[in-house]
């Protein structure tokens, strides 16, 4: 069996990632790289000027500034920007793989297994998510963040836990694991720094153009329903975007509503999913790094089943946690049935307009997410029955 604990390891696993991810990118055209993901729809929207100050933008402010920046670094060269845009994910990728590896060494200190690693390792390589999209920051960010929560540092993982929710706002969803996990003062720690950094960069934007900064944060609000079981309620089969990047210029235009209204609002909806989630927050039984992790996806699927829209690639955020806490059989098989869903919704279905397999992939993917938090459930609530079946 391999040494993962071994830094040479590590670094050979790191650097088999990145060679194989720049030969595919040496193999591949720019279109086929770009496939069916957003790189038109970021470049548009940075070379329309500064993201919260000239224009309203639907992602928090993170990744908009850094597109606007790398646009001005390649001179407004597209086909560089996007060769950039992959290479920067690459790298971030092969931090979310180093991070993954020491998580996984600290939960299975005695007898870790590598079969894990390489599972993450081949599914990061070839899903193109990583790279159409700008989530594995954001999956970076989440990995660093309760990493550094069990290893105590908590400035640190209240500074990344602040990056990640500037970036794509689910990395907040770690700090409920984190107050499980810590005592209260570096518990209160992590989310004053979290709020802190995030209130202070809202902030700053807000002085640099408050209507554009507000049409930004209220633009969410108004996206509807989008691949969920709710927009399947509401009638709306569409993917999550909006509409053309020219209406970016005018801040009235962020509050249109995308779809049709919702039938059941989703802030009624979040009163009994809330008390489900604050019933089993008080109630959990965390006495292992396994069992956080765990805590982290049951909080995870609780709000993947509550929330009124669903991107694809939203897959990135649960992927390492169901390897690093599952027994290896069964990891495999949610982390092969997950992919599979939501690579059929997009880009098969959707793209080529069959709106209607939205039935199939919504209901199936929604009973899997049922099915894992049962199973993440397992680790919280008998964590002595969960370790010996792990």
């Amino acid at each position: 069996m391999a040494n993962i604990k071994s830094m040479r390891f590590q670094n050979s696993i790191i650097g088999l990632f990145l060679l194989g991810r720049f030969l595919l990118l040496m193999s591949l055209p720019l279109e086929g790289l770009r496939g069916y993901g957003d790189f038109e729809h970021f470049y548009n929207l940075a070379s329309m000027g500064i993201p919260f100050i000239d224009i309203w933008v639907e992602f928090p402010p993170v990744f908009p500034l850094f597109s606007r920046l790398l646009f001005e670094l390649t001179d407004g060269s597209q086909h560089v920007y996007d060769y950039l845009l992959v290479i920067v994910w690459t790298i971030v990728q092969a931090g979310c793989l180093w991070a993954f590896i020491r998580l996984l060494r600290i939960i299975y200190p005695e007898n870790p297994s590598p079969e894990p690693i390489w599972l993450y390792f081949t599914i990061s390589l070839i899903l193109p998510y990583s790279w159409w999209y700008f989530d594995s920051l954001a999956v970076l960010a989440t990995l660093l963040g309760i990493l550094w929560v069990f290893e105590g540092r908590t400035n640190l993982a209240g500074m990344s836990l602040a990056l990640g929710t500037l970036t794509k706002l689910f990395p907040i969803l770690a700090l409920p694991m984190a107050w499980r996990w810590l005592e209260l003062r570096k518990a209160s720690t992590i989310l004053l720094v979290v709020l802190g950094i995030t209130f202070s960069v809202y902030a700053g934007l807000y002085l640099g153009s408050s209507e554009q900064t507000l049409a930004s944060i209220r633009s969410q609000g108004a996206k509807g329903s989008w691949e969920t079981v709710w927009a399947l309620i509401d009638g709306n089969y569409k993917t999550g975007n909006f509409g053309p990047e020219i209406e970016r210029y005018d801040p009235s235009k962020a509050e249109i509503l995308r779809g049709n209204p919702a039938k059941i609002s989703p802030w009624l909806a979040l009163i009994p999913f809330a008390a489900i989630g604050g019933w089993f927050f008080w109630r959990a039984r965390i006495n292992s790094i396994r069992a956080a992790i765990s805590f982290l996806g049951v909080t995870w699927c609780i709000f993947l089943i509550w929330t009124p829209g669903y991107s694809p690639q939203w897959v990135l955020y649960l992927l390492p946690i169901v390897l690093l806490v599952l027994p290896l059989r069964k990891a495999t098989l949610f982390a092969i049935v997950l992919t599979v869903v939501n690579l059929l919704e997009w880009p098969v279905m959707l793209s080529r307009g069959y709106n209607w397999g939205l039935w199939l992939t919504i209901l199936l993917r929604t009973l899997l997410f049922m099915v894992l938090l049962l199973e993440f459930l397992k680790p919280v609530y008998n964590p002595y029955q969960a370790a010996e079946a792990s």
